[in-house]
């Protein structure tokens, strides 16, 4: 009767199943079941799989062990389907094994509703969207003096190091990328990605330095937002972002920049030895589906990546998960930190607003932007004496001699061609070659410009095709928070972003040019010269927070709530940056056709850090992620070039940019030191069982969740989320008194450690003990009490110092907001 019964049931289900009501979505589906990187055993025929997390061993997984259990768990995931669901109902995009138990499929609502009914399913998530959030920065780091030459040199910085990057893919023919000009590359045993295939060239996109290239679209195509002409269905860049990552990293030193005709320096990655994997997930258009990009995390962890950068973030929250570090991307790259992989993102490009990071999980290295010491400025002389100044990448007009202007209205071909919004000098068929040639063009900056429809390039273009000595681009009114980059063009160039800069201008062209009574010009008057904006300055307030920079404070949850975790965790260079770009990349307007871009953003930042966290895996090998994200953190510095602290860009009441003080919700740590983090001399190290304790402690999270995101109950907490091993405090609601408790390991010679504190006075900070002495592999505890003083309705920041008598400096930012109860 029982087996009539379930019989019955199942039959009801296939029924449902066929009822494909709603539109079908892709979803992301986790069952029971330990995935391989967590299997102990307990499966008949097959033996564990994991390896213990206190161990620097990594799976092995070319094993027979390995791939039968994986080749288990994806039948399990067919056999599921096809029980619930009628053959062509459904299509299952990936099966995730390694790192999640779980698949993705383009299902029905109705049919993802009975999917989590049925037996077995834990979780069924509608998929969400993701999107995209170098010459000089070596030098500012220091690399080339105090770093590389540790490793052997530049042609051995980052040696054997793999770097995955889930990114756009890479144009694999740009010399940042070239195998030539180098010591031959030996193969990596320790990784096992592949090649694929160019379907038009037949060759493979690998090449010795790019060691795997593997491209993931299933829920793009499914989604109906995959073109293959543009986004190309292989592994090649199609928009230029993903080249421009692996460059800042790992990109070949001493690369010229070359465009239009001038050299603007050489370019490097930080490791310019590592290896490249390329996981392409994004795309030129639309970004990416998370369902693609957490089968490019688990491939990536599968082939044996050391390092996994990802320049990506959410668009928005995930429709169905309230915690942030709890969904199917965060929980991915827990269990790639457990693998040993050391995980960076990019912080989010939403400043410099509080809260818009999109980075949030303890185990993740999040990384906000600086703008280092490099300033590219230009201005425009006038014929009554004014100078102008405006940014322009650009040679300078002939010395000592003045140009007539020329305002691209007053030279149309025809009256009726008004309507093409002339002005901002995209179509050179609408201007008269006749008046333009010899003079300088002058164009107005239009909102074709900020929504990305009209280039700076297209503008240098036109005037070059015309005859014209140059351009000046006016700025007449900005929307609050547009940002004006330089753009390197070939011919002399001006854009004047400063709106009463360009009111000026406007003035002396108007009442130096007389017209007829209907306005048409009788004789250009007006003159003027355009510098030379190709030499950048170098400044000592640098680093700065960038403008864009996401801000903390962290939350834990979508009402965003704050959460007991700091984020940033770190600041690293992303204003600017030189790197490798894909010639058929179509990212950034200003850069089409062209093989570098200099562009900005916390994507920017984020290689940086992957490239020096290669350096650091380099010297020290079997440190954990934790150790690496600790070394990058305790060393990096809070002061810029001339000693001061940091600064942070911000809006002023009027929109314009503005200088602040800047707090740890801005930097994290602070900005990245390359050379101390070789020598931190203590780590703050933490493991998986530390950041599973961190969830189970954290207010708020269900246990069961927690349990089906990561397969493991909660059978250790830490009191307090405040408590978790980071080299970071913060406390996002102190009421009294409260005491957390951290652990340092010494990773070099003996040394004895004075600690001291201080913080803001509405809080009273204490540590204990006083002092401390550790011998080499040591591991101490030390405590730190927070005390409410007052209660201002603010946070309150300070710090915690370990100065040891060999000279190293361990610094802990603290953070903290007291309240009454």
């Amino acid at each position: 009767m029982r087996n009539m019964e379930s019989s019955r049931s199942i039959i009801i289900v296939i029924l449902l199943g066929l009822l494909v009501l709603g539109k079908a979505e892709i979803y992301i589906v986790t069952v029971e079941g330990e995935p391989v990187i967590s299997y102990k055993g307990g499966v008949d025929g097959f033996l564990a799989t994991a390896v213990e997390s206190d161990s620097d061993e990594k799976i092995d997984v070319t094993s027979e062990l390995v791939t039968s259990y994986a080749h288990h768990l994806e039948k399990k995931h067919d056999m599921l389907l096809g029980m619930l669901f009628e053959h062509g109902t459904y299509k299952k995009l990936y099966s995730y094994r390694h790192l999640l138990n779980g698949f993705a499929v383009h299902i029905s609502p109705e049919q993802a509703d009975i999917l989590r009914r049925a037996p077995g399913v834990k979780s069924v998530e509608r998929d969400w969207k993701v999107r995209r959030l170098t010459t000089h920065t070596p030098q500012f780091l220091g690399l080339p003096t105090g770093v590389w030459p540790t490793g052997g040199g530049f042609d051995r910085a980052g040696e054997d190091i793999v770097i995955g990057f889930v990114d756009s893919g890479i144009y694999p023919h740009h010399p940042s990328f070239s195998n030539h000009n180098t010591q031959p590359y030996g193969p990596v045993p320790t990784y096992r990605g592949k090649c694929e295939v160019d379907p038009n060239t037949k060759k493979d996109y690998c090449n010795g330095k790019i060691i795997g290239a593997q491209h993931f679209a299933e829920a793009a195509k499914m989604a109906g937002a995959f073109n293959a002409e543009i986004d190309f269905d292989s592994p090649l860049d199609g928009d230029g972002h993903g080249s421009h990552t692996a460059a800042i990293a790992a990109g070949n030193n001493g690369i010229p920049v070359r465009m239009h005709g001038f050299e603007f320096g050489r370019a490097s990655g930080m490791a310019p030895r590592a290896r490249v994997a390329v996981y392409k997930a994004l795309y030129r258009l639309f970004g990416g589906f998370v369902a693609d990009v957490v089968a490019a995390i688990d491939q990536a962890v599968h082939d044996g990546v050391d390092i996994l950068n990802l320049s990506v973030g959410p668009n928005s929250p995930p429709a169905t998960t309230k915690t942030t570090f709890l969904n199917p991307f965060d929980a991915m790259l827990l269990s790639a930190v457990k693998a040993g992989v050391f995980v960076v993102q990019a912080a989010g490009n939403g400043g410099p607003f509080p809260k818009t990071l999109l980075s949030y999980s303890p185990w993740i290295a999040s990384v906000g932007a600086a703008v280092d010491d490099r300033r590219y400025k230009n201005h425009l002389t006038l014929g009554n004496g004014k100078i102008l100044a405006g940014l322009g990448l650009s040679p300078a007009t002939h010395a000592n001699r003045t140009f007539t202007l020329v305002a691209a209205n007053d030279v149309l071909l025809d009256s009726s061609v008004a309507r093409y919004s002339p002005s901002d000098c995209q179509k050179r068929e609408v201007l008269n070659k006749n008046l333009v040639e010899g003079n300088i063009l002058l164009c107005g900056y239009s909102f074709n410009f900020v929504i990305g429809t009209a280039s700076i390039k297209k503008v240098s273009e036109t005037a070059k095709s015309l005859g014209a000595i140059g351009f000046v681009l006016a700025v007449e009114n900005a929307s609050p928070g547009t940002k004006f980059d330089p753009v390197p063009v070939g011919i002399p160039g001006i854009l004047i972003t400063d709106v009463s800069k360009s009111t000026e201008l406007i003035d002396y062209y108007n009442t130096s040019t007389p017209r007829d009574w209907t306005g048409r010009v009788k004789s250009f008057k007006a003159v003027g010269s355009i510098g030379d904006g190709l030499k950048p300055i170098l400044h000592t307030s640098a680093p700065q927070v960038a403008l864009f920079s996401a801000r903390g404070p962290n939350i834990k949850d979508y009402s965003f709530q704050d959460a007991d975790l700091l984020k940033p965790d770190i600041l690293a260079p992303g204003s600017l940056i030189w790197a490798a770009w894909a010639p058929n990349g179509t990212d950034e307007a200003n850069y089409v056709g062209e093989g570098f871009a200099m562009i900005s953003g916390t994507s920017m930042a984020a290689p940086h850090i992957a490239g020096i966290a290669a350096l650091v895996k380099q010297k020290h090998p079997h440190w954990s992620p934790a150790a690496i994200k600790s070394a990058l953190m305790t060393t990096a510095t809070t002061l810029d070039r001339a000693e001061r602290p940091l600064q942070a860009q911000q809006y002023s009441r009027s929109d314009t940019l503005a200088l602040v003080p800047a707090t740890p919700f801005d930097y994290g740590s602070g900005h990245v030191n390359p050379r101390a983090a070789l020598d931190p001399g203590l780590v703050f190290d933490a493991g998986y069982e530390d950041y599973l304790g961190f969830l189970c402690t954290t207010p708020g999270i269900d246990a069961h969740e927690i349990k089906n995101h990561t397969n493991s109950p909660c059978n250790y907490t830490l009191g307090h989320p405040s408590n978790l091993n980071t080299p970071s405090i913060t406390i996002s609601h102190l009421v009294g008194t409260k005491t957390v408790t951290r652990t340092v390991t010494n990773v070099a010679r003996e040394e004895t450690y004075v600690i001291t504190a201080r913080m803001a006075p509405a809080v009273a900070i204490e540590t204990n003990p006083p002092a401390m002495t550790l011998r080499p592999g040591a591991s101490r505890e030390f405590t730190v009490t927070l005390t409410v003083r007052s209660v201002t309705g603010s946070y309150s920041f300070g710090e915690v110092l370990l100065k040891g008598s060999r000279g190293h400096k361990v610094r802990v930012p603290v953070v903290a907001m007291g309240y009454n109860r």
